[in-house]
């Protein structure tokens, strides 16, 4: 049985609707086997800035806490849900440290997640969290160095970069698959094998699909990936190379009769990860 890790994380987003993340989680557990599912601990309260240049980081650095620790209890691979982008940084970490054996990351996004401090308009870590991932960023937020190098990431479903992020991508190293681009299922599992990993941690923002499909997500962009493409990908990735962990993040439903309207995508990507 598939375990399931969910973190109600609000404090990473920018969005005026940011505590949505909060009913979005909820949601999804509350349509997973109870018995199957474990939940994280999130303050309550916004946190301070601890002049790390990100917001909230006093109230993220304790999720990120709860995130390790309960990872360290259960059987891999785990699904987390989110819960805004910054989810996945602790979880990947973990991950990671488990082996020498080398990870892949796939991050399915509309958009890069690829700011620091210094680049980010909003001080928002969700903004920040493949950065982070990369090693750079706040001290105490980010993974060490090197841990996931560049070129063992694959940004999947990219349609939205600010100037910096759009540099770094092309200096990295890291490979991008734009929403067409995942209209043939192998593409993926084709760029993860480039990467000469045998394991892949696959990180999903809801985001990534095309708002025809989805409502409940707080940046929505158009031109997104369709449903059956991202499970299509997924499942053909999941043939080839060792499912280490997962992230469904990014789910802010405006009503809870909305969150029903969206839910049969979701657990349709759940399933593909599960």
């Amino acid at each position: 049985m598939a375990r399931f890790l969910v973190v109600p994380q609000w404090q990473g987003s920018p969005s005026s609707r940011a505590m949505a993340h909060i009913d979005g989680a909820e949601a999804i557990a509350g349509d997973l086997p109870r018995a199957a599912c474990t939940f994280v601990d999130v303050p309550l309260e916004a946190g301070d800035t601890l002049e790390t240049g990100v917001l909230r980081a006093s109230a993220l650095l304790r999720t990120a806490d709860g995130v390790r620790a309960a990872l360290e209890d259960l059987p891999a691979p785990v699904i987390v849900v989110g819960g805004d982008c910054g989810v996945s940084v602790a979880a990947i970490g973990h991950v990671a440290a488990q082996t020498d054996e080398p990870l892949a990351l796939v991050w399915f996004d509309a958009h890069g997640d690829l700011h620091a401090p210094g680049s980010s308009p909003s001080g928002a870590y969700a903004g920040m969290a493949l950065r982070a991932v990369l090693g750079e960023g706040a001290p105490g937020l980010v993974l060490p160095p090197g841990l996931v190098p560049p070129e063992r990431v694959v940004l999947a479903g990219v349609r939205m970069l600010d100037p910096e992020e759009d540099e770094l991508l092309a200096e990295s190293g890291m490979a991008s698959l734009a929403p067409a681009d995942l209209e043939r299922a192998d593409a993926l599992a084709d760029a993860v094998a480039a990467t000469g990993a045998r394991r892949v941690y696959v990180h999903v923002d809801l985001d990534v699909l095309d708002p025809a499909h989805i409502a409940g997500v707080s940046s929505p962009e158009p031109f997104g990936v369709a449903p059956a493409a991202l499970v299509a990908a997924i499942g053909a990735l999941r043939a080839r190379v060792e499912l280490a962990g997962a992230t469904v993040a990014g789910f802010t439903p405006a009503t809870p009769s909305a969150a029903v309207e969206d839910m049969g995508a979701i657990l349709r990507i759940i399933g593909a990860l599960a």
